[in-house]
């Protein structure tokens, strides 16, 4: 009975070092995981983020001709006046 207690311990300190270390992997895959998520997502807002400034830029040096060129035809009207 002594080797059967003995084999069932150690059976069950076997079971739990095994769930451990499964339990550990899963948790640290997990973490990896999460870490590629925010990465990409940082990526993926960098992205945005210099995409919206190109074309800000963009409207702004339109809005700017636009203003530029407006400022000549008023210009133009008051030589001829």
């Amino acid at each position: 009975m002594a080797s059967f207690k003995k084999s069932f311990e150690s059976l069950k300190g076997s079971s739990q070092s095994a769930a451990k270390g499964v339990t550990d992997t899963a948790v640290q895959a997990a973490q990896e995981a999460v870490q590629q998520v925010a990465d990409s997502s940082k990526d993926t807002a960098n992205t945005a983020a210099q995409e919206a400034s190109k074309q800000t830029q963009a409207a702004i040096g339109k809005a700017a001709d636009k203003a530029t060129d407006s400022i000549k035809v008023f210009g133009q009207k008051l030589e001829t006046k």
